[in-house]
């Protein structure tokens, strides 16, 4: 067991790392930083990079890695997060999310896709207790934290630019007032979280003795997990989730496998949330509205279109597409139009309930598996096992969902956004092997397994997917919900319980994408759980921030745009890449309520 204690021991000083950069940026700015990810990754790579190509020493290599992270973090602070971070809170969140994609994808052209040998820098089995070995690697790494962490605290508390960052994360108006130069104390944040997240990806590929440029993104993620277990904002906070979180992590894989890593780490999390809404050290949020979507409804000038332009739009789609277009077409058409009602039906979550749920692969992977199963062994018709997924993904998310309601601010989100991968690595324990040959839809005894037939099912679903989105809008009981989203407060005041309808708005929304993942299923003939990835719960979130959160017609919108128009640049999937994380940054700064604004 005492080997396990120090594995856990070691990835947690990794996690250590990269939440205190997570939690730093997120208390001087209040912005939730997908970006830091990345840098687990890029470290890992210039380390290599140094070392092996460059011939440089270990320890010059790791001054190196230190400073171009850190000033690499500084121009995005100072290019695209502090210029938006005045704008919205989501806004800026949503710019580290596509800086993160632009990161990951240059470093991928850069240094290409494989895993690299990480070099034998320090012995790693030289040294033991009894029957267990470690090396002098284990002990450096080990030491070199707890070294940074020593100086942090003391530059925190003694420093002046460390008392500047304590004030600005307290209360940034007060700081300002006082004559702090918050964008200089921002700036300084940045840059010190960058460097720790690139030591970090140092660390890792050291520790597992492999580099790659997508290596950040697990990393990255438990480490974001780690500062919310010990409270955003709260740096003891995130050294304490760190090493908590990789000892419990070692001791799960331990008794439970590889496999059931992701559910221990977001178990922990939703108990921990659920329990303590702040984390372990941090503070319990006062505000009842989300602030990454209560804030960003309204932003921007409408634009009008005609209605008749709708309807043009609609028999140009329902017609002349399944008419006159090539099987590349119908195709990709048929991406746009799944996404299209997935996204419509989480605009009754984000953008009438208030709550941005980051985790909507999970109800997707619902649906997708119980169509899949209905119609492999109970040989359910398509037809039956299309609205069951819906109801199943409803109902399981809902149930899985209840105890997170009550949780506040930013937490929410991230209790969604564990749900929605818990709920896969469950999958993926139960189904491995994922499914195979599963039934293409059929009428009266006929395949319907052309593009064009897939196409014209899909539209007919989007098109009832969005009559269901208008209607519930024009209801009372959407009113009732819009209520909830724009002031909880006021709302509560009138009687009405915020949470009951945050989790009947986001049961809506399973539903829909229930929808989509069994369309989905029975259009590959092939899933498994690889496919229902985080990337997937956050492109339905851009699908919708692009359109307008608050337009069910926006989702069609923000699916053209970041699935079909991005299709024109398929030939260097990289490149496509980076393209869309330039669209994303381009859409929240200047049209940062999405391209069809709803102000009411």
């Amino acid at each position: 067991m005492l080997d396990t204690l120090i594995a856990g021991l070691l990835r947690g000083n990794v996690y250590a790392l990269g939440a205190v950069g997570i939690s730093l940026v997120f208390g001087v700015m209040n912005v939730v930083n997908f970006a830091q990810f990345s840098f687990f990754g890029l470290g890992a790579m210039l380390s290599w990079f140094f070392i092996v190509k460059l011939g440089l020493p270990f320890w010059l290599a790791l001054v190196a890695v230190l400073v171009v992270c850190g000033l690499l973090g500084l121009l995005i602070n100072v290019t695209v997060v502090r210029p938006l971070a005045k704008f919205l809170p989501l806004a800026a969140m949503l710019s580290t999310y596509a800086i993160s994609l632009i990161l990951d994808n240059a470093s991928q052209i850069a240094f290409t896709a494989q895993f690299r040998v990480f070099p034998d820098v320090l012995p790693t089995s030289n040294l033991h207790i009894g029957n267990m070995r470690f090396g002098t690697s284990d002990l450096v790494m080990l030491g070199t934290t707890a070294v940074i962490m020593v100086v942090m605290t003391l530059f925190l508390k003694y420093g002046k630019i460390g008392r500047a960052i304590r004030a600005t994360a307290q209360d940034q108006e007060a700081a300002l007032q006082m004559g702090i130069p918050v964008g200089q104390v921002q700036h300084v944040s940045f840059v010190i979280a960058s460097a720790l997240g690139g030591l970090a990806g140092v660390f890792i590929a050291l520790y597992v003795g492999v580099a790659n440029p997508n290596s950040g993104l697990d990393v990255g993620l438990t480490a974001f997990v780690a500062a919310t277990l010990g409270g955003l904002g709260s740096l003891a906070g995130a050294v304490i989730g760190g090493f908590v979180l990789g000892i419990l992590e070692a001791f799960g894989i331990h008794f439970f496998g590889d496999t059931a890593r992701e559910i221990v780490v977001f178990v922990i999390l939703i108990v921990v949330l659920i329990v303590r809404p702040g984390g372990l050290l941090g503070k319990v949020p006062l505000i009842s509205t989300e602030p990454l979507t209560g804030t960003f409804l309204g932003k921007g000038r409408p634009i009008r279109i005609p209605r008749w332009v709708w309807l043009v739009a609609f028999v140009v789609a329902g017609v002349a597409v399944p008419l006159f277009g090539n099987g590349y077409l119908l195709t990709t058409g048929t991406q746009v139009l799944i996404y299209a009602i997935i996204a419509a039906g989480f605009t009754v979550t984000a953008g009438q309930a208030g709550v941005l749920a980051l985790g909507q692969a999970g109800p997707i992977a619902i649906g997708a598996y119980a169509s899949a199963l209905l119609t492999l062994y109970v040989h359910v018709p398509f037809w039956v096992a299309l609205p069951l997924a819906g109801i199943a993904a409803a109902v399981v998310a809902s149930i899985l969902a209840s105890p997170i309601w009550g949780v506040k601010g930013h937490y929410i989100s991230i209790a969604t956004l564990g749900l929605g991968i818990a709920i896969v690595a469950v999958i993926q324990l139960v189904l491995p092997q994922g499914l195979y040959n599963i039934p293409v839809p059929e009428w009266f005894g006929t395949p319907l397994n052309t593009p064009q037939a897939y196409y014209l099912i899909d539209f007919v679903v989007l098109a009832f997917t969005l009559l269901v989105m208008w209607r519930l809008r024009s209801s009372h009981l959407g009113k009732v919900i819009s209520s909830v989203g724009s002031d909880e407060v006021a709302a509560l005041a009138s009687g009405v319980r915020g949470r009951n309808y945050k989790a009947l708005a986001f049961a809506v929304s399973g539903f829909f994408a229930g929808i989509g993942g069994s369309l989905l299923a029975h259009q590959y003939t092939y899933i498994d759980p690889t496919i229902f990835t985080m990337l997937m719960s956050l492109l339905v979130v851009t699908i919708v921030i692009l359109g307008g959160i608050n337009l069910p017609y926006g989702a069609v919108v923000g699916a053209i745009v970041l699935i079909g128009a991005m299709e024109l640049l398929r030939f260097t999937p990289e490149l496509r890449i980076i393209v869309y994380g330039l669209v994303l940054i381009l859409v929240v700064r200047f049209r940062p309520g999405g391209v069809l604004v709803r102000n009411a």
